[in-house]
C-alpha cells in the first residue's frame, strides 16, 4: 500500500526536466523513474518502465505533445499532467490536451522558469497525486461519429437540443461547479442545452489566462452564448458565464435582474475562483429559482454551499462516481445532503431540461 507514485517527466528543456525530477523526488510518496527530452524516447520509456503518471510538455521537437498525447490515449491510456506555457497559444493547446484526455495541467512561467517551478512545486505534486488515482478514458481509435455516439462520447456538437419555447421564466438560473476533469464535463452539459435555456453561471477551477480560451472553445460548440463573466454585467438567459481564472465570481440582484460580481478577494477553500463563493450567492439571490450542478473535481469546494442552495429551495444534480474523472467534490456534495439526483454525466442535461419543461414547484420533487 505504501508503493510510491512512479512518474516519467517528458520535456525538451534539460532545466525543466531537472527541476521537475527534483520536486518529485523530494516527496515521500512519489519518485521520478525517468526523464525524456522528446516523445519518441518517452514512448520506449513508458513501455519499459510502466509509470503511474507522466508529465508532458506541450511544445517539443520531432512530435509535439498534443500529437503524442492523442496517440497515447488511444493506444495506452494513462494519467497525464500537461506542463503548459502562460500564452494564448499555450492556453488553446491546453484546452485541446484536456479534450484528448489529459487529467490536468500546470501553467509554467515564460521567464524565471527555475524560481517559477519551485513556487509551483506544491501545486505540481498535488496534481500528480490526483492524476495517479483519476479515472482515465481511452480515446476512440475511429473518429466515426456514429460509433462514438453509441458509446456515449459525442464527436463535436451533439444533436440540437429541443427549444424550451419560452416555458422558463427569466428568474431561473443554473449554477455549475467543477474542478479536475471539469472542462470536458462542462462541455458535455452545455452542448446539450438549447439556445433559450435559462442563464448559466459556472465556476471551474482554472488559473488566469486559460478561461478566455475555455469560454471561446465552448462558445464555438454550444447553441447558447458562452463568455467569461465581467463585473457588473447583467446575467441573461441563453448565456453561460464562466468565472475568470484567478478571480471570484458570484451573482447579486438588481431589481428583477441577476448581475455578475467579479472580485479579487482572498482564496476560499484554497481556490480562486471558488465554487463555494458562487453557490452561496446563488442560494441567497435565487433560492427556489435555481438549479445546481456539481461535476467532477478534487476536494470539497462548493459542497456546503450547494447544501445551502438546496435548503433555499434549489434543485441539485450531482455527477455520479462512474462518470467522474475525480469523485471528490461530487462525493462531498452528496455527503452534505446537497443532491436531489445523482446521475451519469450524459444524463444531467436531459434531466435538467425535463425539470425545466415540467415547470412545477421544485419543493414537491424532492428525493
Amino acid at each position: 500500500m505504501n508503493r510510491k507514485i512512479r512518474v516519467i517527466v517528458v520535456d525538451d528543456s534539460a532545466l525543466v526536466r531537472s527541476l521537475l525530477s527534483e520536486i518529485i523526488n523530494r516527496q515521500h510518496d512519489m519518485e521520478c523513474i525517468g526523464t525524456a527530452n522528446d516523445p519518441l524516447i518517452a514512448r520506449e520509456m513508458i513501455r519499459e518502465l510502466n509509470p503511474d503518471v507522466i508529465t508532458l510538455d506541450v511544445e517539443m521537437p520531432r512530435m509535439d505533445g498534443i500529437d503524442f498525447l492523442g496517440r497515447l490515449m488511444r493506444l495506452r491510456p494513462m494519467p497525464v499532467l500537461m506542463i503548459s506555457t502562460l500564452t494564448e497559444r499555450g492556453a488553446e493547446v491546453t484546452m485541446r490536451a484536456l479534450e484528448l484526455g489529459a487529467i490536468d495541467f500546470v501553467a509554467k512561467p515564460r521567464v524565471g522558469v527555475s524560481n517559477g517551478l519551485q513556487e509551483l512545486a506544491s501545486q505540481i505534486v498535488d496534481k500528480i497525486r490526483v492524476a495517479s488515482v483519476a479515472q482515465v478514458r481511452r480515446l476512440p481509435t475511429a473518429p466515426a461519429a456514429g460509433a462514438q455516439a453509441a458509446h456515449g462520447a459525442p464527436s463535436g456538437r451533439p444533436a440540437a437540443a429541443v427549444s424550451l419555447l419560452g416555458r422558463v421564466s427569466t428568474e431561473k438560473i443554473i449554477a455549475i461547479g467543477a474542478s479536475t476533469g471539469g472542462t470536458e464535463a462542462i462541455k458535455e452539459v452545455l452542448t446539450r442545452l438549447p439556445a433559450d435555456c435559462p442563464a448559466i453561471v459556472i465556476t471551474q477551477h482554472m488559473p488566469p489566462g486559460f478561461t478566455t480560451s475555455f469560454a471561446a472553445r465552448l462558445n464555438s460548440l454550444c447553441q447558447i452564448t458562452v463568455k467569461e463573466a465581467s463585473h457588473g454585467e447583467r446575467i441573461l438567459p441563453g448565456h453561460a458565464y464562466i468565472a475568470p481564472g484567478g478571480k471570484h465570481f458570484s451573482i447579486s440582484r438588481s431589481g428583477a435582474n441577476y448581475v455578475a460580481v467579479v472580485d479579487d478577494a482572498p482564496p476560499v477553500n484554497r481556490h480562486k475562483p471558488s465554487v463555494e463563493v458562487l453557490f452561496k450567492s446563488v442560494a441567497a439571490c435565487a433560492g427556489r429559482n435555481a438549479y445546481g450542478i456539481m461535476l467532477t473535481g478534487m476536494g470539497a469546494d462548493g459542497a456546503a454551499a450547494m447544501r445551502e442552495m438546496r435548503d433555499a429551495g434549489s434543485y441539485n444534480f450531482v455527477q455520479d462516481e462512474a462518470s467522474c474523472i475525480v469523485f471528490g467534490m461530487p462525493r462531498e456534495a452528496i455527503a452534505h445532503g446537497a443532491a436531489d439526483e445523482v446521475l451519469p454525466l450524459l444524463q444531467i442535461a436531459p434531466a435538467l431540461l425535463a425539470k425545466l419543461r415540467g415547470g412545477s414547484d421544485q419543493v414537491h420533487h424532492r428525493i
